[in-house]
């Protein structure tokens, strides 16, 4: 009984924590079905039903949006998903234990550097007068202004996401890779099998639920974007490729004090999200068994 106590009073601080910073908070999210006026207030507003729902599906720039969104997380998931997963395995494939700790702690470190400074080395590297341009000019090439032109945004986002947390991401793999049996490697070296046939055989299928876990949880993503990166990054010439339904929301509630369709934007891109992340994981559940719930 008294240990009970104990585990309800450690749980009882997360709890307090959640109600109200994350689930007291929602009751803000009534205000995009109003006219919402700062003066007076939630309750005093008026109740206009879906009409900014509507007004974002007829925005000039919904589509725009949508595309940029969609094209950014479908980026990220054909490259930025599989990289933590190979480093996985490149690095249970090491053997010597203290190479592969430093190696470990190297590709970590990025994922604890804030994005402003990952942003500000951006810069700096692509910077006309930077490191790349500089490299560039040896070879005898012209600079190229990276950071202004819209077509290499999305190759400068997802590749410096990347770099930053492809350690950090190997984590959850390296620790369902502890958990296949040894015994196996032992039965398939007996019948002949070579590191490839192993691979295949073996690891990959012994990782495949958490694989599927971490798919399920990254398709229900596809329609959010990392906001603090895209500020830091975007300037007006890559609107065309940067603009995304984060930032969007930014610009129309936070700049443009429009908190009801701001809050309605926001809240269409979360149902989407829902909606995605609950087929991703009835797909799974009907293809490979493995699912969130």
């Amino acid at each position: 009984m008294a240990r009970s106590k104990y585990l309800y009073a450690i749980f009882f601080i997360p709890f307090c924590y959640y109600v109200i910073f994350h689930y007291w908070p929602m009751y803000g999210i009534i205000i995009a079905f109003k006219d919402y006026n700062i003066v007076k207030g939630i309750s005093g507003s008026p109740w206009i039903g879906f009409h900014h729902f509507g007004k974002f599906l007829k925005d000039p720039y919904f589509w725009k949006l949508i595309r940029n969104t969609l094209l950014i997380n479908i980026y990220e998931l054909i490259w930025a998903f599989p990289a933590p997963i190979i480093l996985a395995l490149m690095l249970n494939e090491l053997k010597h234990q203290m190479f592969k700790r430093v190696v470990q702690s190297i590709s970590y470190l990025p994922h604890f550097i804030s994005t402003v400074v990952v942003c500000g080395m951006i810069a700096n590297f692509l910077s006309s007068d930077g490191l790349i341009n500089q490299l560039i000019q040896w070879f005898g090439f012209q600079p190229v202004k990276f950071l202004m032109l819209p077509e290499w945004f999305r190759t400068i986002f997802v590749a410096s996401g990347i770099w930053q947390s492809v350690g950090w991401g190997s984590i959850i793999y390296l620790a369902a890779l502890t958990g296949v049996d040894v015994e196996l490697y032992d039965a398939a070296k007996i019948d002949g099998a070579n590191r490839w046939h192993q691979l295949m055989s073996i690891t990959l299928p012994s990782i495949a639920p958490t694989i599927s876990i971490m798919l399920i949880l990254n398709l229900g993503r596809l329609m959010s974007v990392g906001f603090e990166k895209i500020i830091l990054l975007y300037n007006g010439s890559t609107y065309e490729t940067a603009d995304v339904i984060s930032t969007f929301v930014y610009r129309r509630g936070l700049l443009g004090s429009d908190f009801s369709y701001a809050t309605a934007v926001e809240l269409f891109q979360a149902v989407i999200g829902l909606i995605l992340l609950y087929s991703a994981n009835k797909a799974s559940k009907k293809i490979s068994q493995t699912s969130l719930w």
